[in-house]
């Protein structure tokens, strides 16, 4: 064992062996907590370490923006997708949004990545980590780290099969007649695998799907292989890591077997040990759950610094097919300010569903039902889980964002263009981190005849554009996919001058009635305030200013328009799903 000869780096040392005294408690270890540490440290070359990073920094500001993307979902013939999603971003994005989410680039067996063969090496149908490297060079670059499972094709799983080599006791394992029915999952497969194995026969703990095999973090090889894939990634210039099914991570018969103890202190440790090689990375957990237990990844600021805010995308779709914000507005009300060093990650559309269960405690059964209902009138599909009484429940909606926009709970109109815009002014302007989809950047529809090859709901919204299919579709002015481009990138390149928009800048929710929603934004020096109020039915509607706090001295600018506000008492009106930021001290340029 290396002796640590550094005072700071003892103290690294003596935070890590905490953190694994709290996980590991209880359980028999070949190795000390100490020896643990020092070995993740190792595998981190921490042994020069000058210092323990302390929470409440914030690492980002209002020009953050993060793009999520797959490898493959701009390709051109002959030419490796990641160079062609290089090409897109840099002609496309590149003065507005400065992040890239790529979703999983590795070799996979199913669910469009997110069952890894392999984490040490990128997908060669995608390209090479020299790609990677290139992309991360440009834009602060967001990686998925799988941490809950991996493929049943993986080298460690077939060492499991065997019985040998790494791998081996890699994969968490029960028996059929424990008591596994608080088991909390998003699927309806049998949760165990039957494996014969050559240590006899075993049945693997599966969460998602019997192609995706869950780790058994009781091991600490477990850790030291996932620090190990953490370094080359960090090496590799990621600076944001996805955190995928974290809540999943620990498991423990009799339990529910998700947000457990140990998978926090989990976080906070992966948290220590990131942090310490790369001051300014970030992790952002993927905690598809109810609101309540969602927010607990923040810890006390020393967990993730970001939680996908998964609340927002079935509350908004809400308020805008229904016509009123009713619900939207209450749980804005109740939602809590980040502290320094941590935010929202705030996104409307990724390559999921929109998720239900996060609108569970928020929304009423009849609320879902109808939402349920409207999203399958617009072409949509509903994946289902089986909830604790057994029943078969809606767990998410699979439909292309523009597509769930094409009307109202009353049907089809005219107004998808503008009720799609509507909805992503109001999450560009909330507190936190915008994330934006590309294919709703791009105004992509739902694509029926992936959703028909692969039988999977997701694939519904995970087109793959042609390079020059793509080209000419923002060509063609009669379609609507240049428009929604520039449109967002418009209120993008607004966003992002505007200090009152900062991830952590103050946010008050306004009492302007349910047609029309609306936010209070003030900077963090208190110098710049904007008011954020949208239409969110399809009639006209009138904004009286002086239900605002717009302050008599101040000069005020509508940003969208570009409007001067000259007469603060009068009553303006909204066009349907128009949205005005009202703002003072205004940047425009």
């Amino acid at each position: 064992m290396t002796t640590p000869t550094n005072p700071l780096e003892h103290a690294l040392r003596d935070k890590l062996t905490q953190q694994l005294a709290t996980i590991y408690q209880g359980i028999e270890l070949e190795q000390s907590h100490e020896d643990i540490a020092q070995s993740l440290l190792d595998i981190m070359e921490l042994s020069n370490t000058s210092e323990i990073q302390k929470p409440y920094k914030n690492h980002w500001s209002e020009k953050d923006i993060i793009l999520i993307t797959y490898g493959d979902s701009v390709i051109k013939e002959a030419e490796a997708p990641l160079h062609t999603l290089k090409t897109f971003l840099d002609a496309t994005i590149k003065d507005t949004i400065n992040s890239v989410h790529i979703l999983p680039f590795f070799p996979y067996s199913s669910d469009d990545g997110f069952a890894v063969i392999d984490y040490s090496s990128v997908n060669e149908s995608l390209g090479t980590w020299n790609d990677i490297e290139d992309i991360s060079q440009n834009y602060h670059l967001m990686s998925d780290l799988v941490i809950n499972h991996c493929s049943s094709r993986s080298a460690w799983f077939d060492n499991f099969v065997k019985g040998e080599g790494q791998g081996s006791d890699y994969f968490f394992t029960a028996l059929p007649d424990d008591d596994l029915s608080e088991v909390v999952r998003p699927r309806t497969s049998p949760l165990l695998k039957e494996v014969e194995t050559g240590n006899g026969k075993k049945f693997v703990w599966c969460t998602f799907s019997h192609d995706q095999v869950d780790f058994d973090f009781r091991n600490p090889e477990v850790l030291k292989a996932f620090t190990t894939i953490i370094k080359q990634y960090l090496d590799a210039g990621v600076k944001i890591f996805r955190l995928d099914a974290i809540a999943f991570l620990w498991k423990i018969p009799g339990t529910t077997s998700i947000n457990l103890a140990q998978t926090h202190e989990a976080v906070r440790l992966l948290r220590t040990l990131i942090e310490s090689v790369e001051e300014h990375a970030i992790i952002i957990t993927e905690t598809n759950i109810p609101n309540t237990q969602n927010l607990t990844y923040f810890g006390n600021a020393n967990e993730a610094h970001g939680i996908y805010n998964f609340s927002l995308p079935p509350l908004l779709l809400n308020t805008l097919l229904t016509g009123s914000c009713l619900y939207l507005k209450r749980w804005l009300m109740c939602m809590p300010p980040s502290q320094d060093g941590t935010m929202y990650f705030n996104f409307l559309a990724s390559h999921d569903g929109i998720g239900l269960r996060p609108a569970e405690g928020l929304l009423h059964d009849d609320e879902i039902e109808k939402l349920v209902q409207t999203v399958q009138d617009f072409g949509g599909k509903i994946s289902w889980r089986t909830s604790d009484a057994g029943e078969q429940k809606a767990y998410e909606m699979n439909i292309s964002l523009y597509d769930a926009m094409q009307g109202t709970i009353d049907g089809k109109d005219e107004w998808n263009f503008e009720r799609f815009i509507c909805a992503h002014a109001i999450m560009f302007a909330l507190e936190g981190i915008p994330g934006v989809y590309i294919h709703s950047l791009l105004g992509t529809q739902n694509d029926y005849q992936k959703l028909a090859n692969t039988h999977h709901n997701r694939s519904i919204n995970r087109h793959r554009w042609d390079e020059d299919e793509l080209a000419a579709a923002l060509a063609d002015n009669s379609l609507h996919h240049a428009k929604v481009l520039s449109t967002l990138k418009s209120l993008l390149n607004i966003r992002i001058n505007q200090p009152a928009f900062h991830p952590n800048a103050t946010q008050f929710t306004l009492h302007l009635g349910l047609q029309l929603f609306g936010f209070w934004r003030q900077s963090r020096d208190r110098k710049q305030s904007i008011f954020c109020v949208s239409n969110i039915t399809n009639q006209p509607l009138q904004l009286p200013l002086a239900e605002l706090n717009l302050i008599i001295t101040e000069s005020w600018l509508e940003l969208i328009s570009n409007t001067v506000i000259t007469e603060l008492t009068e009553e303006i009106t909204l066009a349907p799903y128009q949205t005005v930021w009202i703002a003072n001290n205004p940047i425009t340029s």
